[in-house]
Parts: structure tokens; C-alpha cells; sequence
């Protein structure tokens, strides 16, 4: 068994159970060929998907996925990885400034745009001569 299969497996088995289902085959069986549109899997698909013997193709990830309430890719690979970005100047930074930067990075995308604007307009402003 590939590794990529058995995390698969147990990514699987965790979402079956988070959405309070026991993750056994015949569960899994039942419920994927009552939501899914297309031919109906057999009980080996369904015992394959939860032994790490095989992956559904994408379009059953889809089903599985709305089944059990998590994102196709997250199902499929798991949890993106963080990347991290190096701190290098940032270290000269204090706690208050990391704070307004920590709370921007948090904003939804409009309102990070409407900050941006408005730090460059106040940017602009400072270097006008005062008369």
C-alpha cells in the first residue's frame, strides 16, 4: 500500500467520523451510492477507498467530500502546509506594529485592499511639503 493511499484511508476514516459516521465500508457504501448520480460504486470500491488500497477518481472525491463536510483537496492531500516567510529585517519590528500586521493578514482581501489604499494615500500625504 502507497503511502498517498493510506493517508487517503485515514483522512477518509476521520471524516466519517467527524460527520458521526463509523467508518466502515458498508456505511461508506450506503451513503456515497444515495448522493452519488453516476453508476453505483460496489462495496470493494467503497472497502478499497477505506483500506488505502485505492483513491477515488475526482469525481466521487466530490461526493465524498459534500458527504462528509471537508474540502475535496483537503480529502484528496491533506492540509495545505504553511509556508513560512523568512522574518529577516522584520526582527527590528516591535509587538505593536506585529499586532497590526497580524490582525491585516487576517482581514478578508477587500479589506486589505481598502488598508492598502488608504496607508498609500497617508503615504503620499507625508511627503507633501507642509506650507
Amino acid at each position: 500500500m502507497s503511502d498517498e493511499r493510506f493517508e487517503f484511508s485515514r483522512r477518509l476514516g476521520q471524516a466519517m467520523s467527524a460527520a458521526g459516521y463509523e467508518p466502515r465500508p458498508a456505511v461508506l457504501f450506503r451513503l456515497f451510492n444515495a448522493r452519488y448520480t453516476g453508476r453505483s460504486v460496489s462495496f470493494q470500491s467503497a472497502s478499497r477507498w477505506l483500506s488505502g488500497r485505492s483513491i477515488p477518481e475526482q469525481d466521487k472525491l466530490q461526493v465524498l467530500a459534500e458527504l462528509f463536510g471537508v474540502a475535496p483537496q483537503t480529502l484528496r492531500f491533506g492540509e495545505p502546509a504553511r509556508v513560512a516567510e523568512a522574518r529577516g529585517e522584520w526582527n527590528a519590528v516591535g509587538a505593536r506594529e506585529r499586532a497590526v500586521i497580524d490582525t491585516f493578514l487576517a482581514l478578508p482581501p477587500r479589506q486589505r485592499e481598502l488598508v492598502g489604499e488608504l496607508v498609500k494615500v497617508l503615504a503620499q500625504n507625508g511627503k507633501r511639503p507642509t506650507r
